[in-house]
């Protein structure tokens, strides 16, 4: 499992070597045992260094998770939801999958459009009738 590269998609996999894991003490879940034992999980992922993506995708990467990342372009993920340090490294490898799968996203492109005659028509209507309603409201005249 350790020499296991991590797919993100058909197209993507990120070799387990660019992947460096450092471990803490938890402030999570696990009462007297998160105390003693190192559960918490960061994920490193240096995305200069990085192989398993094109020049393209890595500046996306960088302009989409710039908040994410250090001065060195490393993506740092700590997780410490399971009291169990290998949990959180599955949990962090998910969430690694899940924001580059994002990020990775192209946008549609917006088509601009127009309003056709007919809903110009209509929402001149709307005004019209709307400012009769609103004319109706004032004070009546005196007829002499």
């Amino acid at each position: 499992m350790a020499d296991e590269a991590l797919h993100i998609n058909s197209r993507i996999q990120i070799p387990s070597w660019e992947l460096t894991f450092t471990t803490s003490r938890s402030a999570g879940p696990g009462g007297q045992h998160a105390n003693k034992t190192s559960s918490r999980v960061t994920l490193h992922w240096s995305i200069p260094n990085s192989s398993a993506l094109s020049d393209h995708q890595k500046s996306r990467v960088r302009r989409r998770l710039s908040a994410r990342l250090t001065q060195e372009g490393v993506l740092q993920i700590h997780v410490e939801d399971s009291r169990s340090q290998h949990r959180n490294k599955e949990v962090a490898k998910e969430r690694l999958k899940a924001l580059l799968l994002d990020a990775l996203k192209v946008p549609k492109r917006r088509k601009p459009t127009r309003p056709s005659k007919a809903a110009k028509k209509r929402r001149v209507d709307n005004k019209k009738s709307r400012g009769a309603i609103k004319k109706l409201r004032g004070k009546p005249t005196t007829d002499s």
